[in-house]
């Protein structure tokens, strides 16, 4: 049912056809609520500038590989309203409000490709940051966070206390940064990464729509009504549901990603613990410079790059009983290769205080006292009596 308070704020009405006073405000809502996505699926001046504007920013921010300038084109982007509309359409089944919306979103997509590339043509950078990879493999997360995103973004239109969440819902979820990444991408020819970015972008998109589904339906018994009834509702989840599958691979990806970090660095963890403190194999004058492990192999490889002052050391039999140790304690097997790099240590012949064998370390000089560097003046002598004359 529709809450009391978006009841209590429509105006009162003479109830048609025996309906009570809270059947026909709900209807008087739901007018309400009809004109207001029809307004938000149009393609305007607003949408334009908003959508370009956002798109110069974001495109910016992925080639400066700022991650705050790409939150500011979050903020900026006006494309959940269209696709907030969009859903209502499909769940009423207005298949002109469908069309509106899609039009508005398909407009604004090719506005931000081409903006991107364009930018990208004329930034002309050899490779690109951390920004523009970290969407290019979208997985089930990226699709559970899109369909939150689509509820509160209907939630915030229903129910006007929740409106200041938009923001927040649009930096979740962004559309834009997404598409700039496409046309980045395609302006560098990297198609294999750019394919990841439309994944991103289409995940983002019908997950939002999902979600906007979903919370339609889920608000009041008229809604359910047509959600049951809507044709267009099945086929949005459907293809929904189909994203599954390509994003299952990102996410059993982003998992066996995680699980090598963590048993890399328990491994590097073991390693510098053998090496150094228990002192295994080759003891105190051993350092780490680097692990490399090559899981594609089988048993994966760990290869270990060791700085030491015994060009011999560690031997083969160390290596063995470093291997053997550290697949005593992981789950998995390992097999062991030591690249070692023998270091020469130099150092001044003499310490910076040399000591002669049996005397005492050299001491300072004793101090003099001030009084005898800068004694007090003497007294004036005598003057001489003058002579007198002879007689």
């Amino acid at each position: 049912m529709f809450p009391a308070t978006a009841v209590n704020r429509l105006s009162p009405c003479s109830p048609p056809e025996g309906l009570t006073q809270v059947q026909c405000a709900q209807r008087r809502h739901v007018r309400q609520l009809i004109v207001d996505f029809e307004r938000d699926a149009g393609l305007d001046e607003v949408f334009v500038v908003l959508t370009l504007g956002a798109t110069a920013i974001a495109t910016l921010g992925l080639l400066s590989n700022s991650a705050a300038v790409v939150i500011g084109a979050m903020i900026i982007a006006p494309w959940i309203t269209p696709l907030r509309a969009t859903a209502f359409g499909i769940l009423r089944g207005r298949l002109k409000l469908v069309g509106r919306g899609l039009f508005t979103l398909l407009v604004g997509a090719l506005l931000s490709v081409g903006l991107s590339l364009l930018l990208g043509r004329l930034a002309g950078l050899p490779d690109f940051g951390s920004e523009v990879m970290a969407r290019t493999a979208p997985s089930l997360l990226d699709l559970g966070i899109a369909l939150v995103a689509g509820v509160i973004a209907v939630y915030a239109r229903l129910r006007s206390e929740a409106v200041s969440s938009m923001a927040g819902t649009a930096i979740a979820v962004a559309l834009v940064p997404p598409v700039c990444v496409l046309g980045l991408l395609l302006s560098a020819g990297e198609w294999d990464h750019a394919r990841g970015a439309g994944l991103l972008y289409l995940t983002n998109l019908f997950g939002i729509l999902s979600g906007c589904l979903a919370m339609l339906a889920k608000w009041g018994p008229g809604f359910r009504h047509y959600a049951r009834r809507s044709r267009l509702s099945v086929v949005s989840l459907g293809l929904t549901a189909l994203l599954v599958v390509p994003l299952s691979g990102g996410f059993i990806d982003l998992v066996r990603s995680a699980r090598e970090q963590v048993l890399k660095r328990e491994i590097t963890e073991t390693i510098e613990r053998l090496l150094v403190r228990e002192t295994v194999t080759v003891g105190q004058n051993a350092r780490l410079d680097s692990l490399l492990i090559d899981w594609a192999q089988n048993p994966p490889l760990i290869r270990l790059m060791l700085r030491t002052v015994e060009p011999d050391q560690p031997t083969p039999k160390q290596v063995a009983e470093l291997q053997r140790l550290i697949n005593a304690r992981q789950p998995l097997r390992f097999r062991l290769l030591v690249e070692r790099s023998a270091v020469e240590v130099v150092g001044p012949e003499t310490a910076p205080n040399p000591r002669e064998a049996g005397r005492l370390p050299l001491t300072p000089p004793p101090t003099v006292p001030r009084s005898r560097l800068n004694p007090p003046p003497l007294p004036p002598l005598p003057r001489p009596e003058p002579l007198g004359t002879p007689e």
